[in-house]
């Protein structure tokens, strides 16, 4: 869908439908008034997210409690999203501002409508054509501010960015693993490298033998997708920060030998949505010019049973050096990001380093479906992933404490580590742990994980995003680096 900003006043645009606001319960403001007896007669109450569509005036409303990009991005991905099959091509919309001088919510209804636009129909045996096509945003704003035209544009873009990066890393993980497997994975990162500004290194198995990556060569042991580690960098000239993100690529989990219940193998195609992210964020980074060196490391692995598959009771000596002893074969992401993140840190001294990893579903427990899990050792790091995910990005995450009780529970008494903890109780947190014996001194205050089990794959319709994938953590991150780029959060 294309969004095009128009200094034309919003009733002089020719559309072929509208799209309009309706901001914490004003029946009585000028662009809703109009149209006040037909929404109470249709009882609409005007709550977030909530749509009346009125066909007569070809116009459709949505309700949002306020002016803030959290709220306005979800109300006007609704919108969209109810008009999905109408059949109109295009919509025109007002711009809504929380501020004169502020363009963040400008930025959250861009970035609505092309989420809020998103389908994954490509299994389908007959596609739908009565797609939204062009959204026309008239520079006539909701509170009367005077929009500075080549701000906005460079707001628009960043939306437009920010927001196709997700929707390509929703495309991938919403394929079937038949489809997307390591190979596939590496593949699409090269075709990423070619159209940008990017670099690509793929290693394949036997270099991950010579790299000593034992850990996650035993995981990918009984797959007949044999497994890839990709390397994708930009490098713009004099960067501001060197930021490295480590993504888990499990291209389908069937957990292994500890094979998981029939019910639970159903959306192990979203095992990937760590790696996933890292190519969206890739891809978002490069296309916005930022000012900022980023590493994308990526563990494309596929878990599955066989003859020769890893077992319960066998030690794995990591790129590291560290043994870890293997009491359950489907806390395998761990054992994949151990080796990654070890190399990550061995090929790229970064400022910041961050890993993306549908890691336990003891964090959906924990916290919900919809929020991410952040781990570390210190305070920054962790801190600059809230901000970026709760305030700027609009994605949902929360901070789960390290502490060294829960620490004890991966020792292991043959091996330097567990790969699962001794107590079922705080599950995510102890993988994390798990994770951070893999971090070395240098970026041991410089690293926070991010577990995103929870909001990567929801099989319902949640805010801005579908059934299904939701490209969780590339809109935070973006924002963290862009924040990076701004020179705040070093």
């Amino acid at each position: 869908m294309k969004i095009i900003l128009d200094n034309t006043r919003f009733k002089e645009i020719k559309a072929d439908v509208s799209i309009l606001l309706l901001i914490d319960k004003d029946f009585d403001h000028p662009t809703i008034k109009p149209y006040k007896k037909l929404l109470k007669k249709a009882d609409f109450s005007a709550e977030q997210d909530s749509v009346c569509y009125l066909p007569e005036s070809r116009t459709i409303i949505a309700g949002a409690d306020s002016l803030r990009s959290t709220d306005v991005r979800p109300a006007v991905a609704s919108a969209v999203r109810a008009l999905i099959g109408k059949g109109y091509a295009t919509a025109r919309i007002i711009s809504y501002m929380s501020h004169p001088k502020c363009t963040a919510t400008l930025r959250g209804l861009v970035e609505g409508a092309i989420l809020g636009a998103y389908t994954f129909d490509r299994y389908k045996s007959t596609n739908s054509t009565r797609k939204l096509k062009k959204l026309i945003l008239s520079t006539e704003e909701y509170n009367g501010y005077t929009l500075d035209p080549a701000s906005a544009e460079r707001t628009i873009a960043k939306g437009i960015a920010a927001a196709k990066a997700t929707n390509f890393t929703r495309d991938i993980v919403n394929t079937p693993p038949d489809d997307f497997y390591p190979a596939i994975m590496a593949k699409t990162a090269k075709k990423l490298a070619k159209s940008g500004k990017l670099k690509v290194k793929i290693l394949t198995k036997k270099q991950l033998k010579k790299e000593g990556m034992n850990a996650l060569l035993a995981v990918a042991r009984a797959s007949r997708h044999a497994p890839r580690l990709i390397h994708l960098s930009y490098t713009p000239k004099d960067p501001k920060a060197v930021v490295s993100l480590v993504g888990k690529g499990l291209t389908y989990d069937s957990g292994g030998l500890s094979l998981k219940p029939a019910e639970h193998m159903v959306t192990m195609k979203a095992d990937k949505s760590g790696g996933a992210a890292v190519l969206g964020i890739l891809k978002a980074v490069s296309e916005l010019n930022l000012p900022i060196e980023v590493h994308g490391f990526i563990g494309a692995v596929e878990n599955m049973i066989g003859g020769d598959a890893y077992k319960p009771d066998d030690v794995l000596k990591a790129k590291n050096g560290k043994m870890i002893e293997v009491r359950n074969t489907d806390a395998e992401g761990r054992l994949v990001l151990a080796d990654v993140l070890a190399y990550a840190q061995e090929k790229v001294q970064a400022d910041h380093l961050y890993d993306l990893a549908t890691l336990t579903g003891a964090c959906v427990i924990g916290v919900g479906e919809y929020t991410s899990g952040v781990m570390g050792f210190a305070k920054k790091p962790v801190e600059q992933v809230l901000y970026a995910a709760n305030i700027l990005s609009g994605e949902q995450a929360t901070q789960l404490h390290f502490n060294r009780h829960l620490r004890k529970s991966i020792n292991s008494k043959i091996a330097d580590v567990c790969n699962i903890a001794s107590t079922r109780y705080g599950g995510a947190i102890t993988a994390g742990l798990f994770l951070g014996e893999f971090i070395d001194d240098y970026h041991h205050d410089r690293w926070a994980h991010i577990d995103i089990a929870g909001p990567a794959f929801v099989e319902s319709i949640w805010g801005e995003n579908p059934h299904g994938a939701s490209g969780a953590g590339v809109r935070m991150v973006t924002r963290l680096i862009e924040k990076l780029a701004r020179g705040e959060g070093h």
